[in-house]
């Protein structure tokens, strides 16, 4: 038989195609947002992908997780390995596709949701919600969670090649973005956002009269979806509201929270409600004027916390076992370097910079 011979355009063609996505695969890159000097918390999805560890407790959520709960002392106080799935106004569709997410990596033992994104009912804003997708691999979850947040301005197509979104980012191009461009520093400790300064909280207006306290339709369908998944799967689910003094968690929000759970025998713990048993002081323990805690705060919480998980869950102390060990001498070893910079930056500036 005679080989059978291409054509000769083939081979130039494939030449091209080959350089046209490599060049917009390097284009794609350099564009895309790097969260690395502002807004650090667009980078906090993304960090779950370089854990080489199992964790028996994730935690899903927005702020009110990932900066109030320290997984590095539920390691050093109980042996608990945790990790905080959280990103910025993450909203309850957001939170159960980000748990899907997980369980495509590992098995939880318990599945911690802060229910302060019940609030919401609808998709809020691109911004936010590229925060929290953008950094989520490719897979159904990812899809879903596009699907299910986009604002009547946004497509699908934007979120699977973001290029066509940031592609008039020339102008706002820095160093970072060169810098950052393949490889982001980690800002994060197994997803909690540190930070030692400390603002006292000051007074809040009055809360605004709602025509309606129904938690929403859709926020309360994906709170059942987590619930369910969770039963699936044979994982505890576990429901907090963190304590903040704003934004405002009515109380007829919360009724409904305790009805839920007693409806399905679910734990929920308001520690807005419990402050002072966990220990909060908000003159020391926020950073930001009582919207969220600092690091103080988080460690109080997580210890409160983590003495209740570890009496009723069955959780393994980890901190015997050799391989978990060398890993979190690493984890503890970077949280302590970055608690000491920012009391550092804290005494030469009287802020934090950096972090």
């Amino acid at each position: 038989m005679k080989n059978k011979k291409f054509p000769k355009w083939i081979a130039p063609v494939a030449l091209f195609m080959v350089v046209m996505f490599t060049v917009l695969f390097f284009l794609q890159k350099l564009l895309m947002p790097k969260y690395m000097s502002d807004i650090v918390e667009g980078a906090l999805t993304a960090e779950y992908y370089e854990e080489t560890t199992d964790h028996e407790v994730i935690f899903v959520g927005d702020c009110e997780v990932y900066e109030n709960f320290s997984p590095i002392t539920l390691y050093e106080e109980f042996g608990i390995t945790s990790y905080i799935r959280g990103s910025a106004q993450q909203l309850p569709w957001q939170s159960y596709y980000m748990l899907e997410d997980t369980l495509r990596y590992e098995k939880p033992k318990v599945a911690v949701f802060n229910v302060l994104a019940l609030k919401y009912d609808e998709p809020q804003s691109e911004a936010y919600n590229r925060m929290t997708i953008d950094g989520m691999k490719f897979s159904s979850s990812k899809l879903g969670a596009i699907q299910s947040s986009m604002t009547e301005q946004e497509n699908m197509l934007d979120y699977l090649f973001p290029i066509l979104r940031y592609h008039s980012r020339w102008s706002d191009l820095s160093s970072d973005d060169f810098k950052y461009m393949f490889k982001k520093d980690k800002i994060s400790h197994n997803g909690y956002y540190m930070r030692v300064d400390v603002r006292p909280a000051k007074g809040f207006p009055e809360p605004d009269k709602l025509a309606d306290y129904t938690l929403g339709s859709n926020a309360m369908k994906y709170l059942d979806k987590m619930r369910v998944l969770c039963e699936e799967n044979g994982i505890e689910f576990v429901l907090v509201k963190s304590p903040s003094l704003f934004p405002h968690w009515y109380d007829e929000w919360d009724e409904q929270i305790e009805a839920y759970a007693e409806k399905y025998n679910l734990d929920y713990f308001n520690y807005e409600k419990m402050a002072e048993k966990v220990g909060i002081d908000y003159n020391t323990d926020t950073y930001d004027a009582g919207l969220h805690l600092n690091l103080d705060g988080a460690e109080k919480l997580s210890r409160y916390f983590g003495t209740y998980l570890k009496e009723n869950y069955d959780l393994t102390d980890y901190r015997e076992d050799p391989e978990y060990k060398k890993v979190y001498e690493e984890k503890i070893q970077f949280y302590e370097d970055m608690k000491e910079a920012q009391y550092k930056e804290l005494e030469e500036y009287g802020e934090i910079i950096n972090y």
